[in-house]
């Protein structure tokens, strides 16, 4: 792994070959260029990426908007690394010996939303009833999600009740998707005894006592 000095050769270089004039540690910044009335380019360089780059990269954003962070090895999930830099303002660079790539130059970051993620979101928030998870928890007991709500809903019917046709878990159980939920089985729980009709297998017992509803109401 490259010493952080000797990245400054190549940087150098490359932005002198803009018509850059450039100097290294002026107060506090490891490569600034200067070319003409524009903003400074200022240069962090680092042997890997990491936090401690991405801190020194966000302050320098209070001198320029045309930062960018270089590393001597190339990150090991560069997507995710872009993301973050772009997210920032940030622009990338990777030295290898005397070559630089530049990966992302810096720009505004103008995120696009994306729709279909964002209705997933808000109908998983709409559906689910209560708030049977705490955030940021690490037990391996499985997230409560609205769907496993509805499968517990019917599990719970048919413990009580026996095999009942779809129609009544939906109604009886406010699963409109009861249907599916029968059909697909995701955890094993419904097993079909007739045509439209259903009943709860012994893994679907273990599933309510696993999830404290042996006597929760439907």
């Amino acid at each position: 792994m490259p010493l952080e000095s000797d990245l400054y050769a190549p940087v150098k270089a490359l932005l002198e070959g803009q018509g850059y004039s450039v100097k290294g540690e002026v107060r506090g910044c490891d490569v600034v260029g200067l070319r003409g009335g524009e903003p400074p380019v200022i240069v962090e360089l680092k042997r890997a990426f990491s936090l401690g780059l991405v801190l020194q990269g966000v302050d320098r954003l209070a001198l320029s908007d045309a930062i960018y962070l270089a590393v001597g090895i190339w990150p090991k999930d560069m997507q995710r690394v872009k993301r973050l830099c772009r997210r920032l303002g940030l622009g990338l660079m990777v030295v290898g010996g005397k070559r630089v790539d530049v990966l992302l130059d810096p720009a505004p970051y103008a995120p696009r939303k994306n729709k279909r993620r964002i209705g997933r979101l808000l109908g998983e928030h709409a559906r689910r009833v209560g708030d049977p998870n705490r955030g940021g928890s690490s037990t391996k007991v499985p997230v409560m999600t609205a769907y496993r709500q509805a499968a517990l809903r019917c599990a719970a019917l048919l413990a009580r009740n026996g095999p009942m046709k779809v129609a009544a878990l939906r109604d009886a159980g406010d699963a409109p998707n009861a249907g599916a939920i029968l059909r697909d089985d995701v955890y094993g729980w419904f097993e079909r005894v007739e045509r439209g009709i259903y009943a709860l297998t012994p893994e679907g017992r273990r599933g309510l006592g696993r999830f404290g509803w042996e006597t929760a109401s439907p």
